[in-house]
């Protein structure tokens, strides 16, 4: 019990710690710049103590659970030896944490409003909820073939270099062709599927799995999944605009 308490507390220092800098940047801006009290500074305050304990309670909650069962799932997968199972894990992985996730959901519906205003799309609910739900499964698609293409490349051994670098030539590619309407979609696509979920999981995957095969590094085979999700939506968000 001692030692549960004495880590949240280390868990809640450390919350306030990175909390400090954005703090502190207000505070100058907002006295020193502008000149001007702190507006409501009662909600801003109760605002503060709920930020520091949802980020506490977040971070403790993935040193106790998500980190574990993602590196004992993989250790689990490599004593197995079902690749297919493997795949089958690191798809639905990918795409379950991103087609849920609130950053892409509130992206997709921002995006279906413009196309409809833009008059890219036609002007009904019915639209822009197809135009949103559209882009949101396409970049979860993206996301779950993403970690089995990064699963396969520990496996396999590959460099991670030469992959990222041809994903980049594709992207730029792809940029020169894609209409122009979606290529800051497809570019932030990338951004908001690097969510509060899927990065612990995936990161514990990689390394769990570069540690279970012989042969790898999990710091230099484990890590890189991320880049992979990063990468493809944005692949895919384009081919959606080219498409559409």
């Amino acid at each position: 019990m001692n030692t549960a308490f004495w880590a949240l507390l280390k868990s809640m220092l450390g919350s306030l710690r990175d909390l400090a800098p954005i703090i502190l940047v207000v505070v100058v801006f907002q006295l020193g710049v502008f000149g001007q009290p702190m507006p409501n500074l009662g909600e801003l305050l109760i605002g503060l103590v709920f930020v520091t304990l949802g980020l506490t309670f977040f971070i403790y909650g993935l040193e106790m659970g998500l980190f574990p069962i993602g590196e004992s799932m993989a250790h689990a997968f490599a004593r197995k030896g079902s690749v297919v199972w493997l795949i089958i894990f690191a798809f639905s992985l990918g795409f379950g944490t991103t087609v849920a996730e609130p950053a892409l959901i509130a992206v997709a519906a921002e995006a279906a409003n413009v196309a409809a205003n833009g008059g890219m799309i036609e002007q009904s609910v019915a639209a822009r909820d197809s135009y949103a739900t559209g882009l949101r499964y396409t970049v979860a698609l993206s996301v779950g073939l993403a970690i089995v293409l990064g699963v396969i490349r520990i496996l396999k051994g590959w460099p991670i270099h030469f992959m990222i670098i041809g994903g980049y030539l594709l992207v730029v590619t792809m940029t020169v062709f894609a209409p122009k309407e979606i290529i800051g979609i497809a570019y932030d696509s990338g951004g908001v599927t690097t969510s509060t979920i899927t990065v612990p999981l995936v990161t514990a995957l990689g390394v769990g799995l570069a540690s279970s095969i012989k042969g790898r590094n999990p710091m230099i085979d484990g890590f890189g999944l991320i880049a992979f999700a990063s990468l493809l939506p944005m692949i895919f968000v384009m081919a959606y605009g080219m498409v559409i």
